[in-house]
């Protein structure tokens, strides 16, 4: 592995404590999140050494591509570090903020990068994990891949360009994954598109022996995709959402979310009964408000481009910690762990369209 090559504010640390390792073989950058304790979670300090990272390699002619992955099987990367916005919150802080801004423009730069981008997805890929993956060229999941945006279950709504990704999801799926916050596997993520090949776990190593060896003979991108076809494949027999996309796309295309439910709960067809009473029960489990904040989102988010997705989060995002369920979802969840999240509302009866439209006021599009 190369000298780490880092701003002067990151100097000095020792390897085994830099959360992000980069590395340049054969032309290709590695950066390696390296938080395992932490399932690979993101946080400013990471943000800020990715970021550095691909503008420095942005303008490095000898660096041709760059391969995203995660330390460890259990996780490429578990979302952001939740726990750390809940305390710059309570401290009066800003950290929050510009830790929401800074991973933004992260996200965007890798969506918008002028060099191919391979993102190993092996193990966990929820929030944050998703907005650096789903902005890669190359997006490659193994059997131990579990994507999610699970933002509703702790009051939050999918942010990292979830409002662009999810919004164009085939059909309704992406709405269904966004308002539930369920977790799809390697089959279901190809057949969403949130993936474009599968590859065996135990042959990421062999993945590293081709690209190590890589000759490099048209552009970069088809080099890539040619080494990647010679271990993986594009598609997966029977992903489990492909049975239920009827159902789907009729359920997740009503007006609101109490309707969803509602229709959900009184679903009768053997094939589909115990699906639809599963995710109703689910969906009663979640922050109402967040639910209903999301369907709106990525509805708005079929029809914005890709930069106006991350304002509009960012819109959210600027009254969500005082007007939105997170700070409560946090501390049930992952502060008291008591499990007990009081939403406000507490139901969906209780949701008011007002209510919910007025987080988007004052915002173009």
């Amino acid at each position: 592995m190369t000298a780490q090559v880092l701003p002067a504010e990151y100097a000095g640390q020792q390897s085994a404590c830099v959360s992000v390792l980069s590395d340049v073989r054969n032309h290709i950058g590695h950066l390696t999140l390296n938080r395992p304790q932490g399932l690979n979670a993101i946080d400013l300090h990471m943000v800020r050494q990715l970021q550095f990272q691909l503008d420095a390699w942005a303008k490095d002619d000898d660096v041709y591509a760059v391969v995203l992955r995660g330390v460890g099987e259990k996780a490429f990367c578990a979302g952001g570090d939740i726990r750390s916005l809940y305390d710059s919150f309570h401290a009066g802080r800003t950290e929050h903020l510009d830790f929401l801004v800074e991973e933004y423009a992260l996200d965007l730069t890798l969506h918008r990068y002028r060099k191919p981008v391979v993102a190993l997805m092996d193990g966990f890929v929820l929030g944050g994990g998703m907005g650096l993956a789903q902005g890669a060229d190359l997006r490659v999941v193994t059997e131990r891949s579990r994507l999610a945006m699970p933002e509703v279950a702790i009051g939050y709504f999918p942010d990292v360009g979830g409002s662009y990704f999810l919004s164009r999801v085939p059909g309704e799926l992406g709405i269904y994954l966004g308002v539930t916050g369920v977790q799809i596997q390697a089959a279901d993520a190809l057949y969403c598109g949130l993936a474009n090949w599968y590859l065996d776990g135990e042959r990421l190593d062999d993945l590293d022996l081709q690209l190590d060896n890589l000759k490099w003979s048209l552009t970069p991108l088809k080099d890539l995709q040619g080494a990647l076809a010679k271990l993986g494949v594009q598609h997966l027999p029977a992903p489990p959402l492909a049975r239920l996309r009827p159902a789907i796309d009729h359920f997740f295309a009503l007006p609101d979310v109490p309707s969803i439910i509602e229709q959900l709960l009184e679903v009768s067809v053997f094939d589909t009964h115990a699906w639809a009473i599963d995710t109703a029960h689910l969906m009663q489990t979640r922050s109402p408000l967040a639910m209903a904040v999301t369907l709106e989102l990525l509805r708005r988010g079929r029809h914005l481009p890709l930069e106006r997705c991350f304002a509009l989060e960012l819109h959210l995002d600027r009254q969500w910690f005082e007007r939105g369920d997170l700070i409560e979802g946090v501390r049930a969840l992952i502060v008291d762990k008591d499990k007990k999240p009081q939403w406000s509302p507490s139901s969906v009866q209780a949701l008011d369209a007002e209510h919910v439209a007025s987080f988007f006021s004052g915002h173009e599009g």
